[in-house]
């Protein structure tokens, strides 16, 4: 009797996480997509907008993401079918987070006199919000973006513009092995909020992941092909599930999953919002080579033409947006952070990575890029949603046996 009574707790546990997860509807989203990258500004030398959508155009690149509103950006993607996710800046969060009026006046005046000639398709307020010291912001966050999807709802535009907003992996207080991923208990109250919007509205978790780091930060510990995820490498095996990954980015988008499920939100796909490696930097930034940049970038490239999900998701191709298409002169910080682009701002290529034989031999399935002119809420219960549900649940529930 002793043993039955100590049980209890651990079948209420048991029972508690079979109930988030088989109660919960798990549907994902089943698209093609299109290649994606980030465009940003920080630069005295960048070509003009309209040359920069000829580029992309050329390249069959159907998605990119800028950080800002920019007018002119705006309206040379008109007309393009490009998909582009446009930035509220953080000083205009908590005044969205206050106001429903001020979120309708800036979309009304930022957004929609463009929209649907420009297929806007997402909105990321604010940048890497909850790893930052402003407590004001990161409490201002989620009002602000149910704000700004009120005022969605009101021009009309919600079912085909999604809000959400970008995460350094900095949330997570442990993404290896992934799954044990958690979040910080500083991210962790805020994030139940966003997870809860994010799954109420059909919206992606964005993160922002750079193997570059991990590996330059321990190079003697942190393998080079597992970071450059080389598909011949063996890789590393999740003890607790057995998966085996040949990719750290792959790894820390399942890590961001599991630590997501933890707090009962497991439906909500994971995106990668910036991903990239430098091909310059300092004398202590040690794997910056353009060599390096190059084979990350291609072998990125590559299992995004193939539609390659991550191991818990593998019926599920991770959507990327890879950083960046341009070398930015005049962002601060180490020699690394202006030598992310693939190109330079003359528009020849800092090295070549294959994307345009890339997009020339995949053109069939790159041609099936999501139109935001057909609504995105297309969504049903999915196989691989349901695998990660249950795969969670196992994993927890052994866990707590096991207490």
């Amino acid at each position: 009797m002793a043993f039955a009574l100590s049980l209890k707790p651990t079948r209420l546990v048991i029972c508690a996480l079979l109930c988030i997860f088989l109660s919960s509807e798990v549907s994902l989203v089943r698209q093609a997509t299109a290649l994606a990258i980030n465009y940003g500004q920080v630069a005295n030398n960048l070509p003009p907008p309209a040359q920069v959508v000829q580029l992309l155009s050329s390249l069959r690149i159907g998605k990119v993401r800028i950080y800002d509103v920019n007018p002119q950006v705006l309206t040379a993607f008109a007309g393009t079918g490009i998909e582009l996710i446009v930035t509220v800046p953080d000083d205009l969060v908590p005044g969205m987070a206050g106001s429903a009026s001020q979120a309708l006046q800036w979309l009304s005046a930022s957004v929609r006199p463009y929209f649907p000639a420009t297929r806007v398709t997402g909105i990321a307020v604010g940048n890497e919000v909850f790893t930052g010291d402003d407590e004001q912001l990161k409490a201002s966050l989620v009002p602000a973006m149910r704000n700004l999807h009120a005022a969605l709802a009101q021009l009309g535009m919600d079912a085909y513009v999604r809000v959400s907003t970008a995460h350094s992996l900095a949330v997570l207080a442990t993404s290896y092995p992934p799954s044990q991923g958690v979040f910080t208990q500083a991210a962790a109250p805020y994030m139940a909020q966003l997870l809860r919007f994010l799954a109420e509205t059909s919206a992606p978790f964005w993160i922002n992941a750079y193997p570059y780091f991990a590996y330059k930060d321990d190079p003697t510990k942190v393998s080079l092909d597992y970071a450059l995820s080389n598909p011949s490498h063996v890789g590393a095996v999740d003890p607790f599930t057995k998966l085996q990954y040949t990719s750290m980015l792959y790894a820390q988008v399942d890590a961001v999953t599991f630590a997501a499920a933890r707090l009962g939100y497991g439906n909500v796909a994971v995106h990668v919002s910036e991903t990239g490696w430098p091909s310059k930097g300092d004398a202590d930034e040690t794997g910056a080579t353009v060599e390096n940049a190059l084979q990350y970038n291609r072998n990125l490239l590559m299992r995004q033409v193939s539609g390659e999900g991550t191991p818990l998701r593998p019926r599920l191709r991770l959507e990327v947006y890879l950083f960046a298409l341009f070398n930015e002169d005049m962002k601060p910080g180490p020699t690394s952070e202006r030598n992310y682009g693939l190109y330079q701002p003359d528009m020849s290529m800092v090295y070549n990575v294959g994307l345009s034989q890339l997009s020339t031999t995949s053109a069939a399935s790159l041609s099936l890029a999501t139109s935001p002119a057909t609504r995105t809420t297309d969504v049903r219960k999915d196989f691989a949603g349901l695998c990660v549900a249950v795969s969670v649940a196992i994993l927890l529930i052994t866990q707590a046996l096991l207490l």
